[in-house]
């Protein structure tokens, strides 16, 4: 049993399997919501597939880019993490680089193949957003003002991918406001290089109030339907209190996200515990959606998907230690 973790641990670590809920569970929201709620544009993927093959393939589309963006960061760290975090895989020799180019291949194909369920536009939109991630790691991540907006984006588009055509736009609008500002915390509080710096700030900032009215804009132009004949910023047909739990998980991220800085410290460990429960947290969010719209069964559903994240998220840790540290000889 070792020995097997031993070999499959360095690709889990590299792909960061523990976190890749979150975007699983941002595809699968757009697919149960679409489904659950008539009045939302239905892709003829919908009509023409099951709905446990569009999860399917809402899944291996979600994993697949998010571990090839993660398997990416990776190998084009690779000089830095030798000098900084030797302990990681591929600079600590546990995996070659061989395997891990073959690895981001393969998430690759997975992502595509995963979005092929859903048609050619959405195909092409993973394309673009792999684009988008490669431009990240290669540089935008190295201008702060640039790559945090852009990263919210990534997050925002990914969502999409089920349904291009989605017209209550407010959750698109909140996943990637919050991915936004969890990495621009975290990346203050690991102290990360280049700084966060105050024009980068500001930046950041007109980059996120742009892409938050043109989101909007386009939810309030989509929002015209048979029911609802004139736009609006929230439409009709969408119960005002779905918004509540949302809002007061954010308050409570915001909350848990304090108490860990001041547990743990301005550092890598305390930035590494709240970016991992803000991946989390975002699951958390459509289920809460689906909570305040009526909608049961989506939401056990999406709560299912975050708690075997955090279940799987805590297992995995373990089984790292066990096969990185054996218990004989721990000290």
């Amino acid at each position: 049993m070792e020995r097997f973790l031993g070999k499959v641990s360095p690709i889990l670590h590299l792909t960061r399997v523990t976190t890749a809920f979150a975007a699983v569970g941002n595809v699968w929201f757009v697919i149960l919501w679409s489904l659950a709620t008539p009045e939302e544009h239905q892709p003829p993927a919908f009509e023409k597939h099951s709905t446990w093959l569009l999860l399917l393939g809402g899944a291996a589309s979600a994993l697949g880019l998010y571990a090839y963006g993660a398997g990416l960061n990776d190998i084009l760290d690779l000089r830095r993490d030798r000098a900084l975090r030797p302990e990681r895989p591929l600079p600590s020799g546990r995996l070659s680089s061989e395997t891990a180019a073959v690895t981001i291949a393969v998430t690759l194909l997975l992502a595509i193949l995963g979005a092929s369920v859903f048609g050619m536009a959405s195909v092409l939109l993973t394309i673009a957003l792999a684009m988008g991630i490669l431009f990240f790691n290669a540089a935008a991540r190295f201008v702060p003002g640039i790559g945090l907006v852009l990263l919210g984006l990534i997050y925002a588009g990914h969502m999409l991918v089920p349904n291009l055509g989605l017209r209550f736009l407010w959750p698109v609008w909140l996943v990637m406001t919050h991915a936004l500002a969890v990495a621009a915390f975290t990346h203050v509080l690991a102290r990360k290089v280049p700084p966060l710096s105050g024009r980068a700030l500001v930046f950041s900032v007109a980059g996120w109030v742009l892409w938050s009215v043109a989101i909007l804009a386009l939810g309030v132009a989509r929002s015209t339907t048979q029911v609802d004949h004139a736009g609006s910023l929230w439409p009709e047909w969408v119960p005002a209190s779905a918004g509540i739990g949302p809002a007061l998980l954010g308050v409570a991220f915001l909350a848990l996200a304090v108490r860990r800085t001041l547990q743990f410290g301005w550092g890598p460990r305390a930035s590494d515990k709240v970016y991992r429960y803000g991946s989390l947290w975002l699951t958390l969010y459509g289920a809460a959606w689906m909570v305040g719209a009526g909608r049961p069964r989506a939401a056990a559903i999406l709560g299912v998907l975050a708690l075997g994240g955090f279940l799987t998220m805590t297992t995995l840790r373990e089984l790292y230690g066990l096969a990185e540290q054996p218990v004989g000889y721990r000290r």
